[in-house]
C-alpha cells in the first residue's frame, strides 16, 4: 500500500486533482490518497467547489507519492515560501513526485525540477518557464518522466500521467485495466501531444 499525498491550495484545478485520484482510487489495495492543505478548512477550487482536507502540511511530512495540481492559485502559491519548503522536503523523500498543469511551477520554485526535463500547460507555458529557466522545459509532451518526477501538460493530461505511474509501479496491463474501468482512452505515448501546436 502506497500513500498518495494530494496537495490542494486556494484556486487548485479540480480535474488536475481528481482525474489522477480517480485512476489511483480504482486500485484501493495499492494506493491510499490523503488530501493535504496548509489549513483544516475546506479549500475552494478554481471552479468554486470546496474540497475537505484530510491532514495539514504540519501533520504530514512524508508520503510515497506526492501529487501537486495546477490551477489559477499557483500564481499566488509560487510566492508561498512555507508551502514551497514543504514541497521540497516531502519531494526529497517521496518515491514518485507528480504535477499536473501549472503545478510544475510549484515544483520548479521548490527546486524539485532543477536540472530535470519537465512540461506544463501550454496556455501558461511561458509563465511557468519564467519561474525556473534552469529547468529543461519540453513544450511538446503529454507528460515528461525524469528520474522520480513526472510532470504533465494541461488538466486532462494528468490522467494519462497517472496511468503511466501505475504502469511503472505495477504493470502495463493494470494501467490498461484501470483505463478500461474508467471508460477512458489512455494516451500512453508521452510524446503524442495534440495540443502542442
Amino acid at each position: 500500500m502506497r500513500t498518495i499525498g494530494a496537495l490542494i491550495f486556494p484556486g487548485f484545478e479540480i480535474l488536475d486533482l481528481f482525474g489522477p485520484l480517480e485512476m489511483f482510487g480504482m486500485l484501493p489495495d495499492e494506493f491510499n490518497a490523503r488530501i493535504i492543505a496548509q489549513g483544516h478548512d475546506p479549500v475552494a477550487s478554481t471552479q468554486g467547489p470546496r474540497t475537505a482536507v484530510d491532514v495539514t502540511t504540519n501533520n504530514m511530512q512524508c508520503c510515497d507519492l506526492l501529487l501537486v495540481p495546477g490551477g489559477a492559485g499557483t500564481r499566488t502559491e509560487v510566492h508561498n515560501g512555507e508551502l514551497l519548503g514543504w514541497i521540497k522536503s516531502v519531494s526529497a523523500q517521496a518515491e514518485i513526485v507528480m504535477s499536473v498543469c501549472t503545478g510544475s511551477a510549484l515544483l520548479a520554485q521548490a527546486s524539485v525540477l532543477d536540472g530535470k526535463r519537465a512540461t506544463t500547460n501550454k496556455r501558461a507555458f511561458d509563465w511557468v518557464c519564467s519561474q525556473a529557466p534552469e529547468v529543461a522545459w519540453v513544450r511538446r509532451a503529454r507528460w515528461v518522466h525524469d528520474g522520480n518526477v513526472y510532470t504533465s501538460s494541461g488538466v486532462s493530461a494528468g490522467i494519462d500521467m497517472s496511468l503511466a505511474v501505475i504502469s511503472q509501479l505495477l504493470v502495463q496491463e493494470t494501467a490498461e485495466q484501470v483505463a478500461s474501468w474508467a471508460e477512458y482512452q489512455w494516451n500512453d505515448d508521452p510524446g503524442n501531444d495534440p495540443f502542442a501546436t
